[in-house]
């Protein structure tokens, strides 16, 4: 067996190259400290990637989901146990493609059948941990890896470890045999992956016919990334190719920044009766094993380097998740505008219409001409003849009272509106949502309209608004010169007048020149109510009342407008702070 790469302290263990797992020249990895701070500091870092979410279908939220799950496990399979035991037994995770005798390769080294090897692929199809039996308590608390149960068995259950002893595994050094990185079963992928990054040293198995391979160099690109300490095995190299071959990965590894990774090359040979390789064949990967398990100070190397590594990338992933949480934030937010947008739209409209004289128009401007120029206003408000004159011809006509009349064509009116409105808004609303990635992923096909229950709680609005306006009357008779004008007429014909009046455009309440558009006389009522109240009790009047109507519009559209902004709610991640 050839070896590249393979240099030695003068104890005779294998030295950590500084190069290994490098991002740049004279670049240096942050070393553990031992200091209590940072566990401490990555239990609380734990428990905010824990409650992590990003609910929002935004093109980084896929990444930032995969991304929080590696770094929990990071944390949860690695960096915290580690830390809490620095002279832990130096776990070494053995990976590699499809098929490249990594099994076999365990096997060897630990000179007994401890994992599964075969023709059937995948074959290990649950990670096998073989160890000194004087360091399987530790492994077999479950601090390392706490995910995975532990089992005295073999089986296929992918969540499980198989905890295997072998004594003639040197104490102070693990094995583990793990699914291969190219399996055609995804879980056994994802748990690869998973594995590796609980590693302290990574052992990547290929061949002489997958060495070039896309997906080994991805995980290899991630062990760089890490500044895990990083070793090679070549496996069955044909002997004349041998040379070649080796050259050749050695060159490949040099242009990625990994010339300083031993490279150990496995000539093609028999396999003996018990499955395992010929004992020349891996006696100098086995040494190299044997004197990094002797040697306590060269395994806390290892250690350093790879923790080291794997604590220097946690800013920059921090950072990105933090992006992508900002993201979401900024998402909703922008989802919430939209929806805002269209109801304060809706309400703008609303206003408008109280200025503009048009819900006077149609059904109300009759029924108000009626009520004034039929002399109804005049004698409706003398208030017990007013009341017993509209029962008696109400009862000889079979016909609704003008007042009443008058009364219905402005609640009909109002209500119109405020469907109109409502249904205008839900639809922006639901186009505004549309065109954002975020805000189609949470639309339902009812939210493009406005809520079912809507014209009734319009209707009750509107009801609970002209009540509103004759205790509004009713109040303001608690002013005695007020009194002495109106004790003898009917705050009901008063309070529609004033309805009226907030109906009237824009020039009536500052000036008192109109009560509405349209007939004259209208004027008369006008008049009336200048002369019974005054020209600035009017004008209290009517603002008071458009005020107490556009604050209870303002809740409905508020209702509303809830329907968009609870799923928002429901989704928005907390913003950082």
């Amino acid at each position: 067996m050839t070896t590249h790469g393979d240099s030695a302290s003068p104890s005779g263990a294998p030295a950590v190259a500084a190069r290994t797992g490098s991002t740049g020249a004279g670049e240096d990895r942050p070393a553990p400290t031992g200091d209590d701070t940072l566990p401490d500091a990555l239990t609380s870092l734990r428990a905010a990637i824990g409650a992590a979410r990003f609910p929002l279908a935004l093109p980084s939220a896929e990444l930032a989901a995969r991304t929080v799950a590696a770094l929990a496990d990071q944390l949860d399979d690695y960096l915290l146990p580690r830390l809490a035991r620095l002279d832990a037994p130096l776990l070494v995770v053995v990976g590699g493609s499809t098929g490249a005798g990594k099994s076999t390769l365990v096997n060897s080294l630990v000179q007994a059948r401890v994992s599964a090897a075969g023709v059937l692929r995948p074959t290990t199809r649950s990670p096998v941990l073989v160890c000194n039996p004087a360091d399987s308590a530790w492994f077999r608390r479950g601090e390392l890896l706490p995910g995975l149960t532990r089992t005295n068995q073999p089986g296929d259950d992918p969540r499980t470890l198989h905890l295997v002893t072998a004594p003639a595994l040197p104490p102070g050094l693990a094995f583990l045999d793990a699914p291969d990185i190219d399996s055609v079963v995804d879980a056994n992928r994802a748990l690869a992956s998973q594995l590796l990054a609980a590693a302290d040293l990574w052992l990547f198995v290929t061949t002489a016919a997958r060495y070039a391979d896309a997906v080994p160099w991805e995980l290899l690109h991630n062990a760089r990334a890490r500044g895990a300490v990083l070793a090679l095995v070549l496996n069955r190299v044909p002997a004349e190719a041998t040379d070649e071959v080796a050259a050749h990965l050695a060159e490949m590894l040099a242009e990625q920044g990994l010339d300083a990774a031993p490279l150990f090359v496995l000539p093609e040979t028999w396999i003996d009766g018990q499955g395992l390789l010929p004992g020349r064949s891996t006696a100098p990967l086995a040494d190299w094993f044997a004197r990094l398990a002797a040697d306590a100070e060269a395994r806390a190397a290892v250690v350093r380097q790879t923790l080291g590594g794997a604590l220097a990338l946690l800013q920059p992933t921090v950072e990105s998740l933090a992006l992508a949480v900002d993201e979401q934030v900024t998402a909703a937010d922008a989802l919430d505008d939209r929806v805002r947008a269209a109801y304060r739209a809706a309400h703008r409209t609303v206003e408008q219409g109280l200025r503009d004289g048009r819900l006077l128009r149609g059904e109300v401007l009759a029924r108000w001409q009626e009520f004034v120029g039929t002399s109804d206003l005049f004698r409706t408000l003398e208030a017990r003849i007013g009341r017993l004159r509209d029962r008696v011809m109400a009862s000889f006509s079979r016909r609704p009272a003008p007042a009443v009349e008058l009364r219905d064509a402005i609640e009909s009116q109002l209500v119109t509106l405020l469907r109109g409105v409502a249904a205008e808004a839900a639809e922006h609303a639901y186009t505004g949502w549309k065109a954002h990635p975020a805000g189609a992923a949470l639309l339902e096909p009812d939210l493009a309209h406005h809520a079912a229950d809507l014209p009734q709680r319009a209707e009750r609005l509107v009801r609970d608004w002209q009540r509103g306006v004759l205790e509004l009357v009713r109040a303001e008779g608690g002013d005695r010169r007020f009194v002495a004008r109106t004790a003898a007429y009917a705050v009901n014909a008063t309070g529609l007048a004033v309805m009226i009046a907030v109906f009237a455009s824009t020039a009536f309440i500052p000036t008192g020149l109109e009560v509405a558009t349209g007939a004259g006389t209208t004027l008369a009522g006008q008049a009336v109510l200048q002369a019974i109240f005054g020209d600035q009790a009017v004008r209290t009047l009517a603002r008071k009342a458009r005020e107490d109507l556009l604050e209870r519009v303002t809740v409905l559209l508020d209702d509303e407008a809830t329907r968009y902004l609870t799923r928002t709610r429901q989704t928005r991640p907390a913003a950082r702070t």
